[in-house]
């Protein structure tokens, strides 16, 4: 038997794969950011995809010593209040060298909480300050399993600290997660770019003699 062609619906196998319908990542939308209270993605998470990636380009905060969180919705953006279980934790090092750490911060975990979560820890707001990194968020149209999510962040701190944070979790709601929302702990996202793709449909080839 040869040439047999199957559909592989973007789970991850040993195969040879071709795609279908473009690159393993498809972009779907762009936003700029300009002195921003919040930034809302409200279109773009279906189930045209089963898993998404928003990756953060320079994003720099209006106020020093600011966290960046984002928050989920299930109603279009009418409500980010999605209850959540999650983790964040983090390596730094002083930008003179004089100290380095890492850990986590309870206080940044959340335990079945609808608030924001955290995906980094306090940017600074000096003009060569910013953040750049990637959300990825697994089959949020499911409407039979909670949905998962992984951050990886570098950034640089306040008082000249270089981090990187890396989070995940799980968002517990069986409804189709359908909205995003992004924003810093206080003030305004003063700049930078965030990008969102879907990650395509595989066509798996094979060939059986």
């Amino acid at each position: 038997m040869s040439g047999i062609v199957a559909q592989n619906l973007n789970k991850h196998t040993g195969l040879i794969k071709a795609p279908g319908g473009g690159g393993a990542w498809n972009f779907i939308s762009k936003t700029t950011i300009s002195s921003d209270a919040t930034i809302s993605f409200t279109s773009g998470l279906d189930s045209t995809y089963r898993e998404y990636m928003f990756y953060f380009v320079d994003i720099h905060p209006a106020t020093d010593n600011t966290l960046f969180t984002f928050n989920v919705s299930i109603d279009g953006g009418s409500n980010y209040n999605v209850t959540k279980t999650t983790f964040l934790y983090y390596a730094r090092h002083k930008e003179n060298g004089t100290a380095y750490g890492f850990g986590t911060d309870a206080g940044n975990n959340l335990d079945q909480n609808t608030g924001f979560k955290t995906l980094y820890f306090d940017t600074g707001n000096d003009n060569d300050q910013a953040a750049g990194g990637y959300l990825h968020l697994f089959n949020p149209s499911s409407t039979t399993f909670a949905k998962k999510f992984l951050s990886n962040f570098a950034s640089s701190g306040e008082n000249d600290w270089a981090y990187h944070t890396y989070g995940s979790g799980i968002i517990n709601t069986t409804s189709a997660i359908n909205a995003i929302q992004f924003k810093s702990s206080s003030g305004n996202v003063d700049a930078g770019s965030i990008f969102l793709h879907g990650l395509t449909t595989w066509v798996v080839l094979y060939h059986k003699t």
